[in-house]
């Protein structure tokens, strides 16, 4: 069993997909982990699956509180955990730091030396799914874990919050409270507002129209099948930070509006092309592969029948040809018993791999 920082025991408060995950991780490591949750189901699941033993009031002094609750609560809870473990570290693990910390700060229950022992975390990780049942110990590993630590915390209550992320595999990053609130309101808080106002205006479509429905639809609605209980707090929370950017896409909206109102106009198709090359550029500033400076791969589609077995063995005589696959994406065909598989590679690959999957008798769309 690998060594862990942190020696233990752990109360996890909050036993949903990130809490439970937080239990499985720590659990895998050896660490002693305790649940809490005002739901006795989800403990109990939680408890069931191996991530804790669930807390039936027996006095502990565990060395770190985590906080997994949303963020309406996350406050009241983080001053609770304060008072109730004056020798722990408590951390929260909410997706908004700077309302949190603000409202701890204000808590009329806590002094400095409560506060200090308070540090501010968040977990780029989740699933489309929620809910201790969803959880996985390694939901974090190698996923960016930011540490917003006040500027009062204790230097030692920051070690233990960097020893939880570090133990559960995650990649470390450290940024101020408003750093991180601007930054995911940026990469996640728009993005999901985004979606789901795409998606909203697919309410009133007619079924013939969603009929020829392709990738480029689903990939931009993904995630607004997301849970709205939880955004609708996330929103609220962040909304200081949000707000400029949604008011920076009114205007590019405006401007599309106004432009295509009258696309006869002179430089009406330069303006069109300006947005469209602006998002190009924006696009591919988001890092690849393992966090490298994004590249250009070439993209092999292969069509595939639509019965077991069939993308295993695609892959596997990719494998045996020698060629890494850098992304995959499959696609199925309205109407037909088959589907379409995008797979990207170097671009010196290319000509390889389109060889020797028609040699194996696939079929190769170029």
């Amino acid at each position: 069993m690998a060594t862990s920082h942190l020696a233990g025991p752990v109360l996890v408060i909050g036993t949903g997909l990130l809490g439970t995950s937080v239990g499985l991780g720590l659990r895998a490591k050896g660490v002693s982990v305790y649940l809490q949750d005002i739901s006795p189901t989800a403990q109990g699941v939680a408890q069931d699956i191996g991530a804790g033993v669930v807390l039936h009031g027996e006095k502990i002094a565990p060395e770190l509180v985590v906080i997994g609750a949303p963020p309406d609560v996350t406050a009241r809870l983080v001053g609770d955990a304060l008072l109730a473990y004056p020798n722990a570290t408590v951390v929260d693990i909410a997706s908004v730091k700077g309302s949190i910390l603000d409202a701890v700060l204000a808590d009329e229950r806590l002094g400095e030396a409560e506060t200090s022992r308070y540090v501010g975390t968040h977990p780029m990780a989740g699933r489309e799914k929620s809910g201790p049942a969803a959880a996985r110990g390694e939901l974090f590993t190698a996923m960016p874990w930011v540490i917003c630590a006040h500027q009062n915390a204790q230097p030692d209550r920051v070690i233990a919050a960097e020893s939880l992320a570090i133990d559960l595999g995650a990649t470390m990053h450290r940024m101020s409270v408003t750093e991180h609130d601007e930054s995911v309101a940026l990469i996640s808080h728009f993005p999901q507002a985004a979606s789901s106002m795409i998606a909203s205006r697919l309410l009133n479509a007619e079924g013939h129209q969603l009929a020829l429905a392709g990738n480029g639809l689903r990939d931009t609605t993904r995630i607004a099948a997301s849970d709205e209980k939880l955004w609708i707090q996330i929103f609220a929370h962040n909304s200081k930070a949000l707000i400029p950017i949604l008011t920076g896409m009114k205007e590019d909206l405006d401007r599309l509006i106004n432009t295509l109102q009258h696309p006869e106009e002179p430089g009406a198709l330069l303006d069109l092309s300006q947005l469209m090359t602006e998002g190009n550029a924006g696009r591919a500033r988001i890092p690849g592969k393992h966090g490298a400076p994004p590249q250009a791969f070439a993209l092999v589609t292969v069509v595939v029948d639509d019965k077991p077995g069939q993308i295993a063995a695609l892959l596997a005589q990719i494998g045996e040809a020698g060629i890494n696959i850098e992304d995959l994406r499959m696609e199925h065909s309205a109407g037909h018993q088959v589907g379409l598989v995008d797979v990207s590679v170097l671009p010196g690959r290319r000509d390889e791999l389109i060889n020797a999957l028609i040699f194996n008798g696939w079929k190769v769309a170029q």
